[in-house]
């Protein structure tokens, strides 16, 4: 592609439908989450009532705010609020990635893949002018209010859901998946209770024909979705794939974000015969309909400043999930370059963490019960994931200096096992992991993955 046709390119304007239908629905599905987490009790039980929290490397000064915590959620909540209505969109939708990402900040433990997803595109949204139709800062603002916005506005989300599901798909590609059906044979035998499918879930050969169709599915999805004559039949693959995953496992609101997010890749004349249906339905707001005209952003120094961004997240989103190539091992065993990739629920680890506190002047030595200070939750998580380990050794040689050792050594025994091989020693047991500082580099401490 020439520079002028990418002129061309940015220059090209399309319907704001897509656009302002794409942000009411990831108002109402944000809206959703908070309200989900707050009744299930999970702010209490994940960041109120845990005496320690994992941090991510650089945000360990992100911790949970006490009973304010609360507060952080109704904030969270009123932004997404603001973002459906299209009320001070700016704003809301700025104070909802600021929270958002701080909540999932706050401790490691609850990452989850779409958490990050919604961080991500929610940051993006900030860039966008999805309040130019169907708001009430369109209402407000008369000049806002218009009918086109710039292609490249609903092409960056377009591409953002693309590259979600093309890396996953890609992320499948690996022996386990393909040739030994893991961990889907750990995980669907106990779904024997589901109605109707229950007993098609012990067959070995249903394991290997959902590997192999969940890869097909997620490298073929977005091109099915960008083609119209096979648009239809995408988006009902979408709702029956994600329906379906929701059944299957424990991955709260994500089946139901991405069958919303789909529908951006449906036409303008769609959009707009939603938006009438619900302008009728909402004919107390009063919001007006725009007739013409296209997005003009307030100053060319704006309109270059969210057009660079915008690129610079879409082609960071590109390359970070091929980081994992700078690390020597098997990524699954190191995960080194795993999180913030797009894998998927590729893998099943279990293993047990036992560490060892030794005074070195006395040479007094005594194991841990990390139920002490972790939950179960975190516990489970700490055992296998080595950063995990890392920052609780840290944490268990301050408690100890606290406690009037000098200088404690930590050691950690561990075995994990994965994807239904047998445990094997994880982390080598001679290493005082106080020694070890925490980096990006390579893992030496982790003992070698054998196969």
């Amino acid at each position: 592609m020439n520079r002028s046709a990418v002129a061309t390119y940015f220059q090209r304007t399309t319907s704001a439908a897509p656009l302002a239908v794409f942000r009411i629905l990831f108002g109402i599905m944000m809206l959703w989450s908070i309200i989900r987490f707050a009744t299930n009790g999970w702010i209490q039980k994940l960041y109120i009532e845990p005496t320690y929290f994992f941090s991510y490397y650089g945000f360990e000064w992100v911790k949970p705010l006490g009973s304010y915590t609360y507060l952080l959620f109704i904030l969270c909540g009123l932004s997404t609020i603001g973002i459906t209505l299209g009320y001070r969109y700016r704003a809301s939708i700025l104070l909802f990635f600021l929270s958002f990402t701080y909540i999932e900040l706050m401790d490691k433990t609850t990452y989850l893949n779409h958490y990050y997803f919604i961080s991500v595109l929610s940051f993006l949204m900030i860039w966008l002018p999805a309040n130019a139709h169907f708001s009430l800062d369109a209402k407000r603002i008369p000049e806002l209010r218009v009918k086109e916005i710039p292609q490249w506005c609903v092409d960056a989300i377009k591409l953002l859901i693309g590259i979600v599901y093309f890396y996953a798909g890609l992320a499948k590609l690996n022996s386990d998946w393909l040739f030994k059906a893991m961990p889907l044979q750990i995980w669907l035998p106990a779904k024997y209770d589901i109605p109707l499918l229950g007993s098609l879930f012990q067959q070995e050969w249903t394991h290997y024909a959902f590997s192999w169709a969940g890869a097909i599915y997620d490298l073929s999805i977005p091109f099915l979705l960008l083609w119209k004559r096979t648009r239809a039949i995408a988006f009902i693959l979408v709702i029956t794939f994600h329906v379906l995953t929701g059944v299957l496992f424990p991955i709260g609101m994500f089946p139901y974000i991405m069958i919303a997010s789909a529908t951006i890749f449906f036409s303008p004349e769609l959009h707009e015969r939603v938006l009438a249906k619900l302008r009728k339905g909402t004919s107390f707001l009063k919001i007006p309909k725009a007739e013409q005209g296209s997005y003009a952003f307030s100053s060319d120094l704006v309109k270059k400043t969210s057009l660079g961004v915008v690129s610079v997240l879409l082609i960071a989103q590109l390359l970070i999930p091929f980081r994992f190539l700078l690390y020597p091992g098997n990524l699954y065993w190191t995960e080194e370059g795993y999180r913030f990739s797009w894998r998927v629920m590729l893998m099943e680890k279990a293993g047990y963490a036992n560490f060892k506190v030794v005074d070195p002047e006395t040479g007094r030595q005594f194991y841990i019960d990390n139920s002490r200070f972790l939950t179960s939750f975190q516990e489970k998580q700490m055992a296998t994931q080595p950063d995990f380990i890392l920052e609780y050794a840290y944490f268990l040689e301050d408690y100890y200096k606290n406690e009037g050792i000098k200088d404690p050594q930590i050691y950690v025994e561990s075995y994990v096992a994965l994807n239904g091989r047998s445990s094997q020693p994880y982390v080598d047991p001679n290493v005082d992991l106080t020694t070890i500082t925490p980096s990006l580099k390579h893992r030496t401490w982790i003992l070698p993955f054998n196969d």
